[in-house]
């Protein structure tokens, strides 16, 4: 009995041992375990729902404060009772003042928005149940987030110490709300781990900008607040462009007597093709935007593109076994008898792929950065011509310099057109590239190294006589021409033998359209390449000129044209500033501002230049070139020909009429 009991004992003893470790090896507080590879959900300790809340009540509390420190102060000019005192958050149109301010917020604007692509719910404060049901709530997320960062570049606007206050308040908010969400909850489930944390880059650079501007113009608002008289001796851009195109005679004769080496003339080739700054002329702000914002596309579409597919890529290398040997059986593909071989060449092949991938996102990188730096050159020859009265080569576009509804509305949509056709450019040549370096690896380069399945280069070899007819045809029909139907007589070419060329091109006849149709093959191949690498440039259009005004962002882009013109001509702002200057009543002016309005008669600060020769000359002459210079410059200004006389509507520069 004893046995018996003891026996019992064990048994149990061994049973519950056994469940016991059963039930340790269970999650514990009904918690599953994550397979490997899957990133686990983050519990932050605040809501973002919460943080997002409050940036919004603080960000509608600035707007306020700001609208009421409008009214108040009367900051802007032409503040009268019947205009609201909402600020606006960027001056577009705007020739002076800071442009990195508009730049950081677009790009903070643009980066939240591309964080939606990886976002559980359109907006943080809402929680959806159906995921159906954000359809409708992404589209208002595009109307949200703007208005969510309003205030934040609206504090730049109003030039005054308390805005800036706010806006230092406001910028340390966003930042480090969005530092203390990234460093709780570095990693996501969507799409890659650390591609939310990578995406975020761009809006954390441009809001730790702003955190560092606004206070660096607090500070510098308090120890300059008595220098305000100082700050209006200083030469705006305008005066700046005015000054340069003045002195411009100058620069070139001093210009053509200097001798260009071979690294002057490589520099000048460089400035070409790349912008670079140049004295006495910038981009007005909007171009300017659109570089930022087309920089932060480029960012955002190869970061999407490269999480996207190379770590997929590499899930599935190293998950290779020996059972793809059998999966390959299957479609009749036998690479070899050894499995471990079969893994090997499987991997090999997939690092290839991975290989063409990058490949061609750097290439497809490079290509779109080039070419949208050289359309900024582009951009500022097309300006500076139509600055100074030059009638450009549009197409069939009308060339009328006065605004228009379409043309209002094309200068609204060019900074987002311009980032639209720059991430649809760049996935368009990522496809385009990734497929024609795919095709060289595995048909070309792969088969040559390793010296088997060369099935396009036996099947190329196959068809050697019909290439050996086109390049013969092709070779004999430019030796003939160059020799036997064309004569140099007296210097001047003439066409001979014409009975040998008739009769030529009637027996050539059946292999040129052959060779017509691999020219149509290519005509169409190049097309593509050429409208996919250029769809980005707004400056260029990518149908005939004919059919140009079919072409959107071409049209776009003149109608830009005639609204920056028109509205933010750098000479005419200047006069105009200098006019306003000199009727301006002073009662009692200061000394430095006394010795301004004398030095400054009839815009002539803008003509002083170091020669002695111009010093010397008489006053009335110096008048007369002052006055020759304002009655050019306003001549051309399209904002001012509706005020003038309907004689001088279609004046052009050398005085005559149409």
């Amino acid at each position: 009995m004893s046995r018996a009991a003891g026996n019992q004992t064990f048994s149990g003893a061994t049973e519950d041992y056994s469940y016991g470790s059963w039930d340790i090896a269970e999650p514990q507080d009904s918690q599953e375990l994550q397979p490997e590879g899957v990133v686990p959900s983050c519990h932050p300790s605040v809501l973002p729902g919460l943080l997002h809340t409050c940036l919004a009540v603080l960000s509608v509390v600035v707007l306020l404060l700001l609208a009421m420190l409008g009214r108040c102060r009367q900051l802007w000019p032409h503040g009268g009772h019947s205009r609201s005192g909402l600020p606006s958050p960027v001056d577009f149109l705007a020739v002076d003042g800071p442009w990195t301010v508009p730049a950081a917020v677009f790009m903070v604007l643009f980066s939240s928005l591309c964080l939606l692509l990886s976002a559980e719910a359109p907006l943080p404060f809402l929680t959806l149940t159906s995921p159906s049901s954000r359809g409708p709530w992404k589209m208002l997320a595009l109307l949200y987030y703007p208005a969510f960062y309003y205030s934040l570049a609206a504090c730049a606007t109003v030039r005054h110490v308390a805005a800036h206050l706010l806006g230092s308040v406001l910028s340390w908010a966003h930042f480090g709300v969005q530092v203390w969400q990234k460093a709780e909850c570095p990693q996501a489930p969507k799409i890659y781990k650390y591609y939310s944390l990578l995406a975020s880059m761009p809006l954390l650079l441009g809001l730790g900008f702003l955190s560092l501007w606004y206070p660096m113009q607090l500070v510098r608002s308090f120890s300059h607040r008595t220098g305000a008289g100082s700050e209006r001796l200083q030469s705006s851009y305008p005066e700046e462009y005015l000054r340069t195109l003045l002195c411009l005679k100058k620069l070139r004769s001093s210009s053509h007597t200097s001798k260009h080496g071979f690294l002057s003339r490589a520099w000048i080739c460089f400035r070409h093709y790349i912008y670079t700054p140049q004295r006495g002329f910038r981009l007005p702000r909007m171009l300017v935007l659109s570089a930022t914002l087309t920089g932060t596309a480029m960012y955002q579409v190869a970061l999407l593109l490269l999480v996207g597919v190379v770590p997929t890529i590499q899930k599935v290398r190293a998950g290779i076994t020996t059972d793809v040997s059998y999966l390959l059986a299957g479609f009749g593909i036998v690479l070899s008898e050894d499995r471990q071989e079969v893994v090997e060449l499987v991997k090999y092949h997939l690092w290839a792929l991975e290989v063409c991938y990058i490949s061609a996102l750097v290439l497809s990188c490079s290509l779109t950065f080039l070419v949208l730096t050289r359309s900024l050159v582009t951009h500022r020859a097309n300006l500076r011509a139509l600055h100074r009265g030059a009638a450009l080569d549009l197409g069939p576009l009308p060339q009328s310099p006065h605004p228009s509804r379409q043309a209002i509305f094309c200068w609204m949509n060019f900074s987002a057109y311009q980032t639209a056709f720059t991430c649809l450019g760049l996935l368009i040549q990522q496809i385009i590239f990734f497929l024609g370096t795919m095709a060289l690896a595995f048909l070309v380069f792969m088969p040559i190294l390793h010296g088997s399945n060369l099935l396009l280069l036996q099947s190329l070899a196959s068809l050697w006589p019909f290439w050996l007819t086109l390049a013969l045809a092709i070779t004999l029909q430019n030796m003939a021409a160059h020799w036997v139907f064309l004569k140099t007589h007296h210097g001047w070419p003439e066409l001979t033998n014409h009975c040998a060329l008739y009769a030529a091109t009637f027996l050539l006849f059946p292999i040129n359209v052959l060779v017509g149709i691999m020219v149509a093959i290519w005509r169409v191949v190049l097309s593509a390449l050429y409208n996919a690498v250029h769809l980005g440039q707004m400056d260029l259009s990518l149908l005939p000129p004919r059919a140009a005004t079919l072409d959107p962002g071409y049209r776009t882009y003149c109608n830009f044209l005639k609204i920056e013109v028109n509205q933010s001509h750098p000479a005419m702002i200047a006069f105009c500033t200098l006019l306003l200057r000199t009727q301006k009543p002073q009662p009692h002016p200061a000394p430095q501002d006394g010795l301004r309005l004398r030095v400054e008669e009839e815009g002539m600060q803008l003509l002083q230049t170091n020669d002695p020769v111009a010093k010397g000359t008489g006053p009335r002459a110096r008048r007369g070139r002052a006055r020759w210079g304002l009655t050019y410059t306003l001549l051309h200004n399209p904002a001012l020909q509706t005020f003038r006389k309907r004689a001088l509507s279609g004046a052009r520069a050398n005085g005559t009429q149409p």
